[in-house]
């Protein structure tokens, strides 16, 4: 297996392992055969000597070196840790972590989600046991390149998931004939983990909740018009969106839907609530969230 070096954040250590993704990482698969290679970095390369966390390296069938380097194979869980080479006083250090042997379905817990065709959109990791997270956009990422921008998550203390904000070079206007491919990488102790998804643009695309402009009583019906939200891209008639309304009939407490792409849809006059959800009318999108219930004159929210 190839070595992975990867040129990252500062290195955090906490009291099991790491915090943030360190400098200097290599990531082996666990028992391979295969040699992995941890480069002394330091700029003399004279007389180099190695100690692993703290201790001088013993040398056996397992570790050996190569000029300055460390070469590991057969890695194991108490072989992972810092490994740092010393020349001339001069110190540099190197992580070596194992690659996560978990074969779970990234979209388990991982998700994305666009509001516009605009230039942003967010991504959530769901998985709870892993202590730094980093996503990186392009093809130049999934191997280190060092032409990868990597984005950090932020964390909010209500759900405890890593949340994301990025922003991509797609034109709003322009047909979309390439996907945008995400790598998403991962730390837990001195585990790795990285998996890699492609996409079009047009598959996250989730509109937020339209807004209910009002509601025109006729004689047997109401009129209800709907705008999209302002985070939706102009020209709406580019840009169109399907709306579904609910609502609750007087008469039997039923809910009844009705979806339309028109601006303006009549409902049943004798109804108690309503509300009002869209999505993109060309590519059938995920519906938006729903809006809050209101009265059938859309003048009063409603809490239930």
């Amino acid at each position: 297996m190839k070595a992975v070096l990867i040129l990252g954040l500062i290195s955090l250590m906490g009291a099991k392992g790491l915090e943030d993704f360190p400098q200097s990482y290599v990531v082996a698969k666990r028992n391979s055969t295969d040699a992995v290679t941890l480069p002394c970095g330091t700029t003399t390369k004279n007389d180099v000597t190695w100690t692993f966390e703290g201790q001088d390296v013993e040398f056996n069938g397992r570790i050996s070196t190569d000029g300055p380097n460390l070469l590991v194979k057969y890695v194991d869980k108490p072989m992972l840790g810092k490994y740092t080479c010393l020349s001339e006083g001069e110190t540099a250090s190197t992580f070596l972590l194992m690659e996560v042997e978990e074969e779970e379905e990234l979209d388990s817990f991982f998700s994305c989600r666009a509001r516009s065709y605009y230039c942003t959109f967010n991504c959530i990791w769901h998985h709870k046991k892993y202590r730094a997270v980093r996503l990186g956009l392009g093809p130049n990422c999934h191997d280190g390149g060092n032409e990868c921008q990597w984005f950090k998550g932020t964390t909010k203390s209500q759900d405890e998931r890593f949340h994301f904000d990025l922003t991509h070079s797609l034109k709003p206007f322009a047909e979309e004939r390439s996907r945008l491919e995400l790598t998403v990488e991962a730390i837990k102790d001195y585990t790795f983990l990285q998996r890699t998804k492609k996409f079009y643009l047009r598959d996250i695309i989730q509109p937020d909740s339209p807004q209910i402009v009002s509601c025109q009583k006729g004689s047997s019906d109401i009129n209800v018009n709907i705008r999209p939200p302002s985070s939706w891209p102009m020209p709406h008639s580019f840009f169109s969106l399907e709306h579904e309304i609910q609502y609750e009939r007087k008469d039997d407490g039923e809910l009844h839907c009705h979806q339309d792409s028109s601006s303006t849809i009549t409902i049943p006059l004798k109804i108690t609530k309503l509300r009002v959800r869209s999505r993109d009318s060309l590519v059938r999108s995920a519906w938006s969230e729903w809006t809050g219930w209101t009265d059938s004159t859309c003048s009063t929210k409603l809490t239930h």
